[in-house]
């Protein structure tokens, strides 16, 4: 925009055809700088016309690897005599659809507050593997599955999330989720850490998700997906919802992690856009 009175001194100098050619040229020389501070601020995006949410509702009836409740609430303000609702939560990190950082299988490494946000904002690859963990409870995500994916869909996006959909989240409510048995050991599908290592060096991979509790499979005891993949600067979720409601490829990924410092994680609300 111009300065008051600059068009009125430079009408009193210049005649009437050469002020119009000057005008003309100002103002394309002003939207031709409008139009490269456009350029140079505008970030793509991509476009959608569906938003899923693949986050389930956390109560502390939700199944947690611990056995114990992953959410605790407290009312310490009520509506009817304070004029306001406020609730204290005791929450456990890793409880419900929540995001494993790299510090949270390491001895340091970024937690939930220092994740970059260009991560947060990905495109999603889902690899369905519902008939074969159908089949077997202790099934594990492999090459081979990954390998599958990219025959039909072409190769990983850069950067993206490559979730695991083994249609476990139907299971949720029963025991079949954990799939404990008498010895205690739960049986459940996940990543296999061949898998992982494929993603790490041969990928650019920015997280990995499943519908499960854990992102190694269940009867897993020395978590081998979690401490090659963590470490390594990524992040995974887990108990992640509605993977059916999402295309194989083409979605975007929004990971709405919690911006706590000194955490290992934390309940996310995860969305898709598709």
């Amino acid at each position: 925009m111009c300065a008051p009175g600059l068009i009125e001194h430079v009408r009193s100098r210049l005649s009437r055809r050469t002020f119009f050619k000057a005008a003309g040229a100002m103002a394309a020389t002003a939207a031709t700088s409008s139009l490269v501070l456009d350029a140079a601020e505008a970030r793509p995006f991509p476009r959608f016309s569906r938003v899923r949410d693949l986050t389930h509702a956390l109560t502390p009836e939700f199944p947690t690897f611990f056995g114990v409740p992953g959410i605790g609430m407290k009312q310490l303000k009520a509506f009817k005599k304070d004029g306001f609702n406020l609730m204290e939560w005791t929450v456990l990190e890793h409880s419900g659809t929540h995001i494993d950082t790299p510090i949270h299988f390491a001895e340091s490494g970024a937690g939930p507050d220092a994740l970059p946000v260009d991560d947060l904002v990905v495109p999603l690859a889902v690899i369905n593997v519902v008939a074969k963990a159908a089949a077997n409870a202790d099934y594990q995500l492999t090459p081979a599955d990954i390998r599958q994916w990219e025959r039909r869909h072409g190769r990983l996006p850069s950067g993206c999330c490559v979730a695991m959909h083994a249609g476990w989240g139907r299971h949720l409510g029963t025991a079949k989720f954990l799939g404990k048995d008498d010895g205690g050991v739960l049986h459940f599908p996940g990543f296999h850490p061949e898998a992982a290592d494929m993603l790490l060096r041969a990928r650019r991979v920015a997280g990995i998700a499943v519908d499960t509790l854990s992102l190694d499979h269940g009867p897993s005891k020395d978590f081998k997906t979690h401490y090659a993949w963590l470490p390594a600067g990524r992040w995974g979720l887990e108990n992640v919802a509605n993977l059916d409601k999402v295309p194989p490829s083409g979605a975007t990924l929004v990971v709405g992690a919690p911006k706590i410092k000194g955490a290992t994680g934390g309940p996310t609300r995860v969305l898709a856009l598709v």
